[in-house]
């Protein structure tokens, strides 16, 4: 089963202010391995980005400014998702920032099954955090990377996580592994066992001579 994690960045937080996305990060996952397969743009918003949101990701205006527009990549990226399950953080947000994009176009929503991770982790872990920061530490993924948010590497850190969240046995930790384990290999029979430990003979004669001790003890009391 072929999957997408997505992220966005974007020039702030609401489309009702006019907001737009700045960059698209998609990592395709194969039976929830990472394939080679990514989708990855910088985009120009054609406005400025917001204070905070610069504080977030970093992307200026002047780099912005010399990116491709949505329009230009829009064919590519929709192909790229394609009848695809999406995976995305806060599902929410990405989508609706998307779908503006789309709608500027005059294009249709995307109507593909989403899965939203936010909803997921708040629902196994009532009342804790659940940003991505949060579920990286509860998981002990090495998310030293995320120095700022940035599409590619929360798609990265957002598929272990997503892996975990729904008790799967993670295939590869460092996703520096790109083949599947073999049914073979994966079948194996593991034997467990308890280690048997045989007293020495010195050990055998200390505890014959108290046995004898004892003996003589209880007779003569």
């Amino acid at each position: 089963m072929r999957e997408i994690v997505l992220d966005t960045e974007t020039t702030g937080i609401s489309v009702k202010e006019g907001h737009r996305i700045v960059e698209i990060g998609c990592i395709e996952l194969d039976d929830l391995i990472p394939t080679k397969n990514k989708f990855h743009c910088y985009l120009n918003p054609e406005r400025k980005v917001s204070d905070k949101a610069f504080e977030v990701h970093g992307y200026s205006d002047e780099f912005l400014s010399k990116q491709k527009k949505f329009s230009e990549i829009i064919d590519e990226f929709l192909e790229f998702i394609k009848d695809k399950k999406l995976i995305i953080h806060n599902a929410e947000f990405d989508l609706s920032h998307l779908n503006n994009e789309l709608k500027i176009l005059g294009k249709k929503n995307i109507n593909n099954e989403i899965v939203d991770t936010l909803i997921l982790a708040r629902d196994k872990f009532p009342g804790s955090p659940s940003n991505l920061d949060a579920l990286c530490k509860r998981y002990r993924i090495d998310n030293s990377r995320r120095t700022k948010h940035t599409a590619l590497v929360d798609c990265e850190l957002l598929a272990k996580v997503y892996i975990n969240l729904i008790d799967q046995k993670e295939p590869t930790l460092d996703f520096s592994i790109q083949e599947k384990i073999s049914n073979q290999e994966s079948n194996k029979k593991i034997n467990y066992f308890k280690k048997i430990i045989k007293p020495t003979e010195e050990e055998l004669n200390n505890h014959s001579n108290y046995l004898k001790t004892q003996i003589k003890k209880n007779f003569f009391n």
